[in-house]
């Protein structure tokens, strides 16, 4: 019989640096999981993936034991560890902080593909190629035209206002209203 599952969690943990503090103690603690026990399996695990974030999956069953997976390190970080950058751009659609090529995505998206909702690698390279997007991350040098986006934003916004303004009627001009079909007029 299978164990029952008490509850299933999801942490980013630097590899082989968990420690009893939080965010690892208290999300663990109260379940009543002994800390301890998946601190040093997780750092024995992990501890060459040293600096490294580690996504875990932990589930916890009602006899408070646990099991866990390691997934493969965040798009993010591998985009930033890929080009030696500190962090993506404030404002990734004004401000492009660096540029990444096609071979680094490739790169990427092969280690990331056994985590990725990807069929073939073509499509996971655009998935990580969205992601470096996001972070203000050109892709082979490629600009995205930040005017023509927001012009184009600019008149979705108009043709929205001039689409909920609803012309007046001539009866709603002088204040009185004409009566609908199954009222009648009282004189």
């Amino acid at each position: 019989m299978a164990k029952e599952i008490k509850a299933k969690l999801k942490l980013q943990i630097p590899g082989g640096g968990a420690t009893p503090a939080p965010p690892v103690g208290s999300a663990l603690g109260q379940y009543g999981v002994n800390i301890m026990d998946f601190v040093q399996a997780f750092n024995n695990d992990t501890s060459s993936r040293q600096g490294e974030i580690v996504p875990v999956e932990i589930t916890i069953y009602e006899d408070n034991s646990f099991s866990y997976t390691t997934k493969t390190a965040p798009a993010s970080y591998l985009i930033k560890k890929a080009i030696g950058l500190n962090s993506g751009s404030p404002e990734p659609h004004k401000e492009k902080v660096a540029n990444i090529t096609t071979p680094q995505l490739e790169t990427i998206a092969e280690a990331k593909m056994e985590d990725l909702n990807a069929n073939d690698l073509a499509a996971a390279v655009k998935i990580i190629a969205g992601t470096a997007r996001s972070m203000g991350v050109t892709v082979d040098g490629e600009e995205i035209d930040v005017a023509a986006s927001n012009e184009a934003a600019e008149n979705r916004a108009s043709e929205e206002a001039t689409a909920s303004e609803e012309p007046a009627s001539e009866a709603g001009e002088s204040g009185e209203t004409a009566p609908t079909e199954g009222e009648v007029e009282e004189n």
